[in-house]
């Protein structure tokens, strides 16, 4: 919720997606956890950790394409990429390697998978949110009544 602060300055807004983000992020990891458990063999827990990083860049491209309002460190991401004109890619990458490096001193442990992931889903959101993107309706010009066709009403 503190990362929501961050936000206040670079006007981004939340939308349903930055709530049920802040509300089931946790309780889902949990869930997954708890149902899949933790293999053992290196071979699937690689493959877990792949498939959780490409699922993770594609729905971050699917909510904030879709515009449904970004979690809290998305909405840091694109909140400093429009302010600061910097690459998506390199801006969520600064925000992860930042947040990994305060959890390590901290006194969190740092692994290959946790360096991996703050140097790989940059990139990988950068790839999705072209991907997934909706564009936004253009408005329709109003045009001045010398502007507007003429219908021939003889036909």
């Amino acid at each position: 919720m503190a990362v929501l602060l961050l936000w206040i300055p670079m006007r981004q807004k939340p939308g349903i997606d930055t709530v049920l983000n802040v509300l089931l992020v946790g309780p889902s990891a949990e869930i997954g956890l708890a149902v899949l458990g933790e293999p053992e063999a290196l071979w699937a827990r690689i493959l877990l950790f792949t498939g959780g990083l490409l699922l993770l860049a594609a729905a971050s491209g699917l909510y904030i394409g879709a515009q449904l309002g970004p979690g809290p460190r998305d909405g840091l991401m694109t909140g400093l990429h429009q302010s600061l004109g910097l690459p998506i890619w390199f801006v969520r990458t600064a925000i992860e390697g930042t947040v990994l490096v305060l959890g390590w001193l901290l006194g969190g442990s740092v692994g290959v998978g946790t360096v991996a992931f703050a140097l790989l889903i940059g990139p990988l959101i950068n790839l999705a949110l072209p991907i997934f993107r909706i564009p936004e309706p253009q408005a329709t010009p109003i045009l001045p009544p010398s502007a507007r066709p003429v219908i021939d009403s003889t036909l």
